[in-house]
């Protein structure tokens, strides 16, 4: 499964240590939370999270988004160093933990650390195998353009081929995405963009800083409630996931050498793909009810996984294949986990 050269792909996001736990009804509608949600935590949250670790049974898991994508690519590209992560933590022991999980995972994690706030935290509430998220953001808020600037960063950038961001880093630091995704096109690099969650779309200021960036994206991740929001929003009359994924493969691109690649998962039904303008559906792996865990990351996972065979040159039907297997290895296991010791049977 080896493959990939050191520092191929970069991903940059929000680094967030998070707080899972078993939850009921009254928990989620005490806190007005929604299973299968994602959403940024208001002043309302603020006591949620004291309240779980005093009250609740919690595992720390690192976490992010887009850490998560990069941790999942690591293990199954088995080459040190081959993924390396930016982001920012607070200068705490949250942070130090986020930096040992991921130093452990092989991840090259160049954080900034920032001593004036604290490391992002992210609320995992399951229940019934489902998950909602609420993050504090926290320290990974006040990530700035001029850290990516710093010569040691830029230069992690200069040398990779590849390039991940989950939505979610839209709303801290759109000069950072703009910055890498111009250097991309520039340099007929790849560039990666997911959805991430409904409210990127439905935010004005998000919605902008997302469409200045859509005509620089090669490969465009979602999961089939973010893309039928992204029609809502784009005021297409379409709800249809196919239709949706061929729109935005035809808009307008920046890089004419490349054809925009869009890839719409939709949970236990065929991942919706479109490359080169032509649709395809690949089947996700089959699992029991009784058998899954927590889906949290699962999405994340899939993203992972395909990431780690794109780097390595593979086509489409085995960079699904590879989403999947992480996918189904992660929902079996609580938490965006997996085994210390990796069986890839998936091929």
């Amino acid at each position: 499964m080896a493959g990939g050269k050191a520092g191929v792909l970069l991903c940059m996001g929000n680094p967030l240590l998070d707080i899972s736990s078993v939850v009921d009804q009254a928990f989620l509608d005490k806190w007005d939370l929604k299973m299968g949600n994602a959403i940024l935590a208001e002043e309302k949250h603020a006591p949620m999270y004291t309240e779980m670790v005093e009250k609740l049974p919690v595992e720390y898991v690192a976490g992010g988004a887009t850490q998560n994508s990069a941790r999942v690519a690591q293990w199954m590209i088995q080459t040190p160093g081959a993924v390396s992560y930016i982001g920012c933590i607070g200068k705490d022991k949250f942070g130090e933990q986020l930096k040992k999980a991921a130093i452990k995972d092989g991840v090259n994690v160049q954080y900034l650390e920032d001593p004036s706030a604290p490391t992002g935290t992210c609320a995992v509430g399951v229940l019934g195998g489902e998950r909602t998220l609420c993050a504090n953001l926290g320290a990974a808020n006040n990530y700035k353009v001029e850290d990516l600037e710093l010569p040691a960063k830029w230069s992690i950038a200069e040398n990779a081929k590849f390039y991940y961001m989950a939505g979610f880093f839209i709303t801290v630091c759109p000069p950072a995405i703009m910055k890498v995704a111009k250097h991309a096109a520039e340099n007929n690099k790849t560039f990666m963009m997911n959805l991430a969650a409904p409210f990127i779309m439905q935010v004005p200021p998000f919605w902008a800083a997302l469409n200045e960036a859509l005509p620089y994206i090669d490969v465009l991740f979602a999961n089939e409630t973010e893309a039928v929001t992204f029609a809502e929003v784009s005021g297409w009359e379409t709800r249809d996931v196919a239709e949706i994924a061929l729109k935005i493969a035809k808009m307008p691109k920046t890089n004419g050498a490349q054809c925009r690649t869009v890839v719409f998962t939709q949970g236990a039904d065929p991942t919706v793909v479109v490359h080169n303008g032509k649709v395809r559906r690949y089947p996700v792996i089959y699992l029991p009810k009784e058998e899954l865990v927590d889906t949290n990351g699962a999405g994340d996972a899939f993203v992972g996984g395909f990431l780690s065979q794109l780097v390595c040159g593979k086509g489409m039907e085995e960079c699904c294949r590879a989403g999947n297997f992480a996918a189904n290895t992660i929902i079996q296991r609580s938490g965006c986990t997996f085994p210390d010791t990796p069986t890839f049977d998936w091929a």
